[in-house]
């Protein structure tokens, strides 16, 4: 239980990646604050259903605004804040089965507006939250609740895919470096545009995969993460593909292209429009 919601239960489980990606986002929030000279109020955090759904109840310090929504529908949700409050700094917090799922569809919609929302996307590989069922992203052939043979279908690959459906900035990190993500994550909220983080982040109790992300060399377990190269150039999106195809999980920023956003377009598209008063607006519709 936490002090804040006595009556619900949100714990994670010990060993869990998702609290190494709180710590990166409170680190990142409080650089982005002191750095504008904002208030942490200026933040809002929107939260989907899973593991990765308790975060908003779990930031610890000084507190911004949060929103915990329903399944799959974080990006609507935040399409909706920052189309009405402009000025404030969006945040999405999604698993895996969260983002991935049924919340796939609103992806490509909001890439098309480019949305000012930054994403992070918390992949574990499995549906933690009820108890260790088989994800869009889960491996193919891995046993689950729901895949007691293995799972048949072939994963999602996630930075293809926001890279086909032309997500403004792609980057990928790993729970297990917080420092260095909170300074990507840091980017992405200055990115003006629709921003997605997507961070490997094992799942201790139904899918520990932190031995083969970090690797073992005493048992001949080569890491699978590895560093975006520094000399890579992440305005040319033919390399952010080449880089994607590779096997592992890159760390670093992969893709960012500067455009208008969708409240930028707002604004152009409404600049000469004439606005009417509430009786004008009643009158039109009298017959």
């Amino acid at each position: 239980m936490s002090a804040k919601n006595p009556e619900y239960d949100f714990n994670w489980c010990p060993g869990c990646g998702d609290f190494a990606v709180r710590r990166a986002l409170e680190w990142a929030l409080q650089a982005r604050t002191q750095k504008l000279e904002v208030p942490m109020t200026n933040n809002v955090i929107v939260t989907g259903i899973g593991c990765s759904g308790n975060l908003v109840h779990l930031i610890e310090g000084e507190q911004p605004f949060g929103f915990h929504g329903i399944h799959g529908r974080t990006l609507p949700v935040a399409f909706g804040i920052k189309s009405s409050r402009p000025e404030v700094n969006v945040v999405v917090v999604a698993g895996d089965g969260d983002f991935l799922s049924i919340g796939l569809e609103h992806i490509g919609p909001q890439a098309q507006r480019n949305i000012d929302v930054a994403c992070i996307v918390i992949d574990n590989g499995i549906y933690g939250l009820t108890k260790g069922q088989s994800s869009p992203t889960t491996r193919r052939g891995f046993r689950t609740a729901t895949t007691p043979y293995g799972k048949i279908e072939q994963e999602v690959a996630p930075l293809p895919l926001y890279l086909a459906l032309d997500v403004s900035f792609v980057a990928s990190h790993f729970s297990g470096r917080p420092r260095d993500l909170a300074k990507l994550i840091e980017r992405a909220m200055d990115h003006r545009g629709f921003a997605i983080v997507h961070v490997a982040s094992p799942c201790p109790t139904y899918n520990d995969t932190t031995e083969l992300l970090r690797g073992n060399p005493r048992k001949g377990i080569p890491p699978l993460v590895w560093d975006v190269p520094e000399d890579h150039d992440p305005t040319d999106r033919a390399a952010a593909a080449e880089l994607v195809a590779r096997p592992g999980v890159p760390l670093g920023l992969l893709y960012v292209n500067e455009r208008p956003t969708f409240n930028d377009r707002l604004d152009e598209a409404t600049a000469g429009a004439r606005v009417k008063g509430t009786r004008e607006l009643l009158e039109s519709h009298v017959i």
